[in-house]
């Protein structure tokens, strides 16, 4: 193996993305590609105790991954990685050259110690080792060196730099470079594996290379269109140009780019990655990207907000998710606790008694605007609009718990005519006169999207004794077309619709088992969930 080797793991890291699903098909086909393209090394998944299925990319033992190995390997080196607090090592068989060739062993810092054994029996049934700490910057330089110590004794293929959290810069990579090429075995590469959250994997990578040129054997992970949770990884296709035009390698881009099109296309339809301001500021952070993707379901969060609350969490805790406590941080932020007794009663003054028609932006609002007007002519409600004005509707009232809804609508157009009811999360950033309702009077955990709009509404016109809640526009989410105006549209893939919708529909039936006796609840107009509220 030349002194550059290329690793694609777009079947292990591109996995989190699809539940470790590809379908044999695809499995086989990334696997012959990436073979045909000339890559060194071909990463086929992850060695787990659980989690092994039909078309997956986790494996139980060596005879699991047989039937993705090609019979004549020529000199492509096949892997898999096991995450040593996931995977009991007693279950892997002894090498026989018809599986994969090598396990890279992952663990966390507490970890270290405990670990070596696992590094032994590895090699003791005869796999080539590859060391992958995670998180190599949460490291101190004397942790480092006396982890190398310890691998040395093994002297392991590889040892990875390993930048979990995509918050390397290229000061950091010269120094821990520094460090572990003069303290690791000679024989051992030294390998890369980056994450793209400061859009620094393809600038690092290279440098890397420069770094080693001459010095010290390397293998640069990537995976195919740069696959993987949130930012996503090095895309294989940017280095492999770089060492075709730089460094006289010969592999075949064409290869790559048309596996690109025939199976990493058709994964962007099942699931997201690549740069947005979330993951680089989880990289700023150094935070696990789990905690963005969990705080981006939230409406009225902002980048701003991520940014307070990773900011707001031990170092050691944003490197991990912790759920619970990213709730409570999260609601903090939001409350921004206000006296709102003054408002609430003028408010309840105004509503107590009354029919009451709330008007989510939904699109049936548009389409079913005939039988709105005619229930506000027999009716007469109060009339509240929910984070938008409809054309063509009137509003006795505004009402805005969304930040990012409200900001968008101070810029569209203004609303003075139109007395405001806010939420806390917003006040700080109002223009115009509002009554504030706090955030936490409406607020109830238990659901990934508890910030929901008309949710909170509900809550809020319950707690002012109104008499009738007559609901339009609240119709749930599809693909597309789910608003009355298109400039509110936000485009969501199937899993979070279906999400979106599951939560709602129990938010809206715990709604019902809550609110005060007597209450009157009814769908004006289409939606997925009138069912809830079925009028006896």
């Amino acid at each position: 193996m030349k002194n550059i080797a290329l690793l694609d793991c777009t079947l292990r890291d591109g996995g989190y993305l699809v539940d470790k699903t590809f379908g044999e098909s695809v499995i086989h086909s990334v696997t012959q590609g990436l073979a045909a393209a000339g890559l060194e090394i071909i990463e086929i998944g992850f060695l787990q105790d659980e989690g092994a299925g039909e078309g997956k990319t986790v494996y139980r033992s060596a005879s699991d991954a047989e039937q993705y190995i090609p019979r004549e390997k020529g000199e492509t080196m096949y892997t898999v990685l096991a995450d040593y607090s996931r995977y009991s090592i007693s279950l892997l068989e002894p090498y026989t050259g018809r599986s994969f060739d090598a396990v890279r062993a992952c663990f966390f810092k507490k970890e270290r110690k405990e670990v070596l054994h696992f590094f032994r029996e590895i090699q003791e049934k005869g796999y080539r080792l590859f060391v992958q700490p995670v998180d190599v910057l949460g490291y101190t330089d004397r942790e480092l060196l006396e982890l190398l110590e310890d691998v040395n004794q093994l002297e392991p293929f590889c040892f990875s730099i390993v930048d979990t959290f995509g918050s390397m810069y290229e000061e950091d990579l010269s120094r821990v470079f520094s460090l572990v090429h003069h303290n690791l075995a000679p024989a051992s590469r030294i390998g890369f594996h980056s994450h793209n959250n400061l859009q620094m994997s393809s600038a690092l990578s290279q440098k890397l290379i420069q770094l080693a040129a001459g010095k010290r054997r390397v293998v640069i992970d990537g995976t195919l269109a740069g696959m993987g949770r949130g930012a996503g990884n090095l895309p294989t296709e940017l280095i492999v140009q770089f060492l075709n035009s730089k460094c006289g390698c010969r592999y075949d881009l064409d290869c790559l780019l048309d596996l690109i099109d025939s199976e990493i296309g058709q994964m962007r339809a099942r699931a997201e990655w690549g740069y947005n301001t979330p993951y680089f500021i989880a990289g700023s952070f150094n935070a696990h990207v789990n905690n963005v993707s969990y705080l981006l379901k939230k409406n009225s969060v902002t980048s701003k907000g991520i940014r307070y609350v990773l900011n707001s969490l031990p170092e050691e805790t944003r490197k991990r998710y912790d759920y619970a406590l990213l709730e409570r941080t999260y609601l903090d932020y939001l409350s921004f606790d206000v006296d709102d007794n003054d408002g609430f009663q003028r408010l309840r003054q105004a509503f107590m008694g009354r029919t009451v028609l709330m008007i989510a932006p939904g699109r049936s609002a548009s389409e079913g605007k005939d039988a709105i007007l005619e229930f506000i002519s027999k009716e007469a409600p109060l009339v509240v609009s929910i984070n938008y004005l409809l054309r063509d509707l009137p509003a006795d009232y505004l009402y805005m718990s969304n930040l990012k809804r409200y900001r968008r609508w101070m810029h569209e157009r203004h609303a003075e005519s139109v007395p405001m009811i806010v939420t806390s999360n917003i006040q700080k950033d109002i223009e115009t006169e509002a009554t504030v309702i706090s955030l936490s009077r409406l607020m109830k955990c238990g659901w990934q999207h508890m910030d929901n709009s008309a949710i909170l509404l509900l809550r809020l016109l319950d707690q002012l004794e109104v008499r009738e809640i007559a609901v339009a526009g609240l119709d749930g989410y599809s693909y597309g077309g789910n608003y009355a105006e298109t400039v509110m549209e936000n485009l969501k893939d199937h899993a979070v619709i279906r999400e979106l919708n599951a939560e709602i529909e129990s938010m809206l039936m715990d709604f019902r088992d809550t609110k005060r006796g007597g209450l009157d609840v009814h769908f004006l107009t289409e939606s997925r969930f009138s069912h809830i509220f079925q009028r006896s």
